[in-house]
C-alpha cells in the first residue's frame, strides 16, 4: 500500500525527534511496542541511560521514522537493553509508590 503524504509527514516529524533525542543523549538505541488503537510506541534510550519515548499512530509509521532516523532497533525489551536505562529517585519512588502505596504523584 502507497504511503499518504500524512503518513510520510508524520514519519519525518517522529524521525526529526529521534535524532534530537539521539543528539541530546549521546546517540540512541530503541524498541517498537505496539500499543493498541493507539498506535506504537518508540522507545528510546541514550547512550547517557536517559530515556524517553514516542507514539506513532500505526507501527509502519514507527518503523520508518525509526529507518529515517537511523535508529538501531532491538527486536525485545530484554534484560541487557533494560539495563542500559538510567534510574534516578524520580523513577524508584514512583514504582515504589505504586507498588506498596506511596507517593506515586511526586
Amino acid at each position: 500500500m502507497a504511503e499518504t503524504k500524512n503518513e510520510e509527514r508524520k514519519a519525518a516529524k517522529l524521525a526529526r525527534e529521534i535524532q534530537a533525542f539521539s543528539k541530546e543523549h549521546g546517540g540512541s538505541e530503541g524498541h517498537l511496542a505496539h500499543i493498541g488503537q493507539a498506535g506504537t510506541r518508540i522507545v528510546l534510550v541514550g547512550t547517557d541511560g536517559g530515556w524517553g519515548d514516542l507514539v506513532a499512530p500505526t507501527y509502519a509509521i514507527a518503523e520508518k521514522a525509526a529507518e529515517k532516523a537511523g535508529l538501531t532497533l532491538h527486536e525485545e525489551f530484554d534484560g541487557e537493553f533494560a539495563a542500559k536505562v538510567a534510574t534516578g529517585p524520580y523513577e524508584w519512588s514512583r514504582m515504589a509508590g505504586i507498588q506498596i502505596g506511596g507517593p506515586s504523584d511526586s
